[in-house]
């Protein structure tokens, strides 16, 4: 047996039409739902109104108390003038004469009742300075000449022996190094040159190397004397380097 539809119930014969009836309708209903503004929240604020209780609308007005003036000062006091009494008091003083009593006896003292005698050699130190000493060294060449041209001649023959021997030091050129080297030396008790010792100018060191070469090459002296005993002496001696 053969079953037929009827074609008034099928469901499928208006099936698009509700579809795009309802797509239609979802459609509408979203643009509404988005479209559809509602109204912004207000945000009430309540104004608190802050009462002073201590200060009132009126002005205030601050009342100094009145200046206090300070008492003048009291007047000065009067200066005491204080009156010396003009006594000038002189005393009597014994002059005292200096005439020679013609009849009293003169007393003679001796020398050897006064003071105390000389001292030997054993109070001489072993080395006195240059300037202090009776007779100076003898520089060679000055043998023979009085007392009082020994000391021209030394300084002659020191300054004569320094040109001789004087030579720049090269790197101390190169290097712009000049100053003044200050030299002493002791000429002992035989003549001979000893304890040489230089200080020059900051970072001389060549320069004092220099001016030690020179001293070491001094000739031997006559040794000086201090009361015909010979002593050392200490002399000190500065040699200048410049650069022309």
């Amino acid at each position: 047996m053969e079953l037929k539809k009827n074609p008034n119930v099928d469901p499928k014969r208006n099936s698009t039409l509700y579809f795009q009836v309802g797509l239609a309708a979802v459609l509408l209903l979203t643009f509404i739902g988005i479209e559809l503004k509602s109204a912004d929240p207000v945000i009430e604020t309540e104004k608190l109104s802050l009462v002073d209780n201590f200060v009132d609308d009126e002005e205030t007005i601050i009342t100094l108390p009145p200046v206090q003036r300070l008492p003048p000062p009291p007047p000065p006091a009067p200066e005491v003038i204080q009156v010396v009494e003009d006594k000038i008091i002189l005393e009597d003083k014994k002059i005292e004469t200096t005439e020679v009593d013609e009849k009293k006896p003169v007393v003679v003292v001796k020398a050897s009742e006064v003071g105390e005698a000389g001292g030997d050699f054993d109070d001489i130190p072993d080395e006195l300075p240059f300037a202090v000493i009776e007779n100076i060294p003898v520089f060679p060449g000055c043998e023979g000449l009085p007392k009082n041209k020994q000391a021209d001649c030394f300084n002659e023959k020191m300054t004569a022996h320094i040109n001789k021997h004087f030579t720049y030091p090269q790197r101390a050129q190169e290097d712009m190094i000049q100053g003044r080297v200050q030299v002493q030396f002791v000429i002992d008790k035989q003549g001979n040159v000893t304890d040489i010792r230089v200080r020059g100018p900051k970072g001389g060191e060549l320069l004092e190397k220099e001016a030690q070469r020179i001293v070491s090459k001094l000739p031997r002296f006559t040794p000086g004397k201090q009361r015909n005993k010979p002593v050392s002496v200490r002399y000190a001696q500065p040699i200048t380097f410049k650069l022309q």
